[in-house]
């Protein structure tokens, strides 16, 4: 990945945005194609620090339901991606962020069983 371009719109911890939903960030990949890609949010797993990011087509929205996850840190106030290389490292991000997905379904479960 050759170039990383945040696009936030206001104050939350991964990118300073207040509506993380819109919150946005464009890849560049490594054969020069740009890939517009949502924020979903970033975890801690095995001591390190990632970013769950969810791509999007041109129409801003997902249509295979891939994740992609980063190693992810800030460098000079500077955000920085970095591909996970070794798989280890990845079943350790990959099962954090399962695990963080599936809190978060609970808890919105029992916000549903609250509203009845």
């Amino acid at each position: 990945m050759s170039d990383l371009d945040f696009n936030c719109t206001g104050n939350c911890d991964s990118c300073g945005s207040s509506d993380c939903d819109q919150a946005t960030v464009t890849l560049t990949l490594d054969n020069d194609e740009t890939l517009e890609c949502s924020i979903l949010t970033t975890f801690q797993a095995g001591g390190r620090e990632y970013i769950a990011l969810l791509p999007l087509n041109e129409n801003g929205e997902n249509e295979t339901g891939e994740v992609y996850l980063y190693r992810f840190r800030v460098e000079d106030g500077q955000p920085n991606l970095e591909n996970i290389e070794d798989d280890d490292e990845y079943e350790i991000a990959a099962d954090a962020f399962d695990e963080l997905m599936d809190e978060m379904e609970f808890e919105e479960m029992e916000d549903d069983e609250e509203d009845e």
